[in-house]
């Protein structure tokens, strides 16, 4: 849905919240105007919250963009848990933390395939504590890079304490495109993402990242063609 005058969707995620909201705050108008003033923040920052602005992906098929908006949180060089099937070399992690005031649609950070879709159960930590990604409610893909099948990136969406429904519209064996829509964590969450073996992170702690658009990794280095844009 199109918002006219403003540079941002909403995400269809979003229409049964806002619908709800908008609804109590028309019948609290008729009864109790106090109710109704309360109903009408909730409305609009149901809209705020649920707002896809546009991006500009970069199409330079060796980079590696934020699949969330968010502050970059922690970078950690280990070994991915052996249930992702990432081997035991370590690579690095890097961990996205998405408060409630931030854009929540998330992006595939590369275009290839799809390998698996691993879905696990946990708790509703503060997603702003490192225990978060190990103890969460969180949804892990798996991705073979398109420009090398043999290199591998994996980006988990991981619940936080107040947001608590991970949505994810992938499947195992999906050829996905950089800069796609892919999924919403409602409300204030993490995001990880695991970079191939070899390659170390262009971002650092305390960097603001925007989805489809901030880089954090280069598969080739010694590319230097200038970066061309697409609106999506």
């Amino acid at each position: 849905m199109n918002l006219p005058g403003f540079d941002f969707s909403i995400h269809r995620d979003g229409y049964r919240f806002i619908g709800i909201a908008l609804a109590a705050t028309l019948f609290f108008s008729i009864f109790i105007a106090s109710l109704a003033w309360i109903c009408a923040i909730i409305t609009f920052f149901c809209i705020f919250f649920f707002r896809n602005p546009k991006r500009a992906i970069p199409t330079d098929d060796w980079l590696i963009t934020s699949p969330a908006d968010g502050t970059v949180s922690a970078i950690n060089l280990e070994t991915p848990p052996m249930e992702l099937g990432l081997g035991e070399e370590k690579r690095y992690k890097i961990s996205i933390f998405l408060s409630i005031f931030d854009v929540h649609v998330n992006r595939l950070p590369m275009s290839g395939r799809i390998k698996t879709v691993i879905y696990s159960p946990g708790s509703f930590l503060n997603a702003a504590l490192e225990k978060a990604s190990v103890f969460n409610e969180k949804n892990t893909v798996i991705m073979e890079v398109a420009s090398n099948p043999e290199q591998l990136i994996a980006f988990s969406q991981i619940a936080g304490m107040i947001g608590r429904r991970i949505v994810c519209d992938i499947h195992d064996g999906q050829e996905v495109k950089k800069g796609e829509i892919f999924g919403i964590i409602r409300f204030g969450s993490r995001f990880d993402v695991w970079l191939p073996v070899g390659i170390a992170p262009q971002v650092c702690k305390g960097q603001t990242t925007l989805s489809g658009e901030t880089v954090l990794a280069d598969l080739n280095m010694k590319k230097q063609a200038p970066r061309e844009s697409i609106i999506i």
